[in-house]
């Protein structure tokens, strides 16, 4: 029997070791799936068991974030499906849970979410100052300059636009790696978006490496100066407090529940260099509350107003930009060269403007969801929605109305967002949340 060399052997262990543990029961709750994850204190575990709940579609009720300050973690969600039940396939949770945490023990960056395969594609990055029918430009350009749009995801707030643009050559299927045509794409682009040379960035490198999509598109935004002075007044309620005696700085979110919004915050004090120590996410309703104890990666706490009132900022931003507004359509059809060019000039010709797109082709089928308001940013009215529809075709593009969009909308949201229900400081102690009696709660 061939022996292992002792620093294979010790590398086999510290990899075990440090691989998270996870549980996924659905035994222990009447109302929901109890997840446990259990790891070394490492930065980002957290965010990919997040990410990992979120892209598996999940939704996560309620939870606590447990350290002993050294060397361990222990995360606990309880999770449903969007519909309010206990998920379905626990296997396949645990499955998926598993695969992201050991890529990111052994080092990987943070999967993209799940999709179409984007290798051998060319990744353009964009960002602007957002306009009505601009998503209609973009488009239209990268047709007339033989692009193929295979995947797309685009994002607006506070009148700026980011969008990650996956594309191929519309006669080989190759990636674009020619110099002078990568020049000609992105001088028209900017020209599009009217801005400088930071308005357009073409990644010429694998485009899988860009990891995943809704974390980068934060971080185009968080990176955009102009996005933050031209950001309309926060409706987020967030606040940042100091815990002197333990060294920690206490954040707290209250604001309407939503897919996605634990991964969002902690996304952005991820990506701020901030370490989760301790905390809490509870749901009643549509409401989410939320308390983080951080501290920064070299273990000190917040220490000026400016740095304050920068992570205040971001959290705002990076939970409200998610908030889809206007009418969701979903547009499921053959693929074909100019689809999405000629589609959002119908939006534009129909004075609708673009918040959100995603666009995923699959096989030889377009599957694409936009988000639409009028060009002054206010709903649509339904006569040109079914306009737009009847024009389109009535088999391919149809108004989603499943049960997250509508408990995601603004309408009768002005009661929740003024900040009002903030935790006070120090109520997660005082609640005795990181007792393992809440794994047994599900009130």
């Amino acid at each position: 029997m061939e022996r292992c060399h002792p620093s294979e052997v010790y590398e086999l262990f510290v990899r075990h070791m440090n691989t998270p543990r996870v549980v996924v029961d659905s035994g222990v709750c009447a109302t929901a799936t109890l997840v446990q994850v259990h790891s070394a204190r490492k930065h980002g575990v957290l965010l990919e068991a997040v990410a990992a709940l979120s892209e598996h579609g999940v939704c996560v009720r309620k939870g606590y974030i447990s350290s002993d300050d050294g060397r361990w973690f222990m995360d606990v969600f309880h999770v449903t499906d969007a519909t309010g039940r206990k998920v379905a396939d626990a296997d396949a949770l645990l499955a998926r849970l598993e695969s992201s945490l050991s890529a990111t023990a052994a080092g990987d960056a943070l999967p993209r979410a799940a999709g179409p395969s984007v290798e051998g594609l060319t990744l353009l990055e964009l960002v602007g100052a957002d306009r009505p029918g601009l998503l209609s430009e973009v488009f239209a350009v990268l047709h007339d300059l033989r692009c193929n749009t295979v995947e797309a995801r685009a994002w607006t707030h506070g009148g700026r636009v980011a969008a990650l643009v996956f594309v191929r050559d519309e006669e080989t299927g190759a990636p674009i790696d020619d110099a002078a045509r990568v020049r000609r794409i992105e001088s028209r682009l900017r020209h599009v978006l009217r801005g400088g040379a930071r308005g357009v960035r073409t990644v010429l490198s694998d485009a899988s490496a860009v990891g995943n999509l809704d974390r980068r598109l934060h971080q185009l935004l968080n990176e955009d100066d102009e996005a933050d002075s031209r950001a309309a007044a926060a409706t987020t309620a967030v606040a940042v407090q100091d815990w002197g005696e333990r060294g920690y700085s206490v954040v707290t979110v209250s604001c309407r529940d939503r897919p996605k919004l634990l991964f969002d915050v902690v996304c952005t004090l991820t990506d701020l260099d901030y370490v989760v120590y301790h905390g809490t996410f509870d749901t009643d309703g549509d409401h989410a509350q939320q308390e983080f104890y951080i501290r920064r990666s070299d273990g000190r706490a917040i220490s000026s107003e400016a740095e304050r009132q920068r992570v205040i900022r971001c959290l705002q931003a990076a939970i409200e930009r998610r908030a889809s507004e206007g009418v969701r359509l979903e547009l499921r059809i053959s693929d074909r060269r100019g689809l999405l060019a000629y589609v959002t000039r119908v939006f534009r010709e129909n004075s609708l403007s673009v918040t959100h797109a995603e666009i995923t082709t699959r096989g030889d089928m377009a599957m694409n969801v936009f988000h639409v308001t009028d060009v002054a940013g206010r709903p649509a009215d339904p006569k040109t929605i079914d306009e737009v529809i009847q024009r389109i075709g009535t088999e391919s593009l149809r108004v989603d109305e499943e049960l997250w969009p509508r408990l995601c909308s603004a309408e009768g949201d002005a009661g929740r967002g003024g900040g009002g229900g903030l935790f006070s400081l120090g109520s997660l102690v005082k609640k005795n949340l990181f007792s393992l009696g809440l794994i047994r709660s599900c009130s």
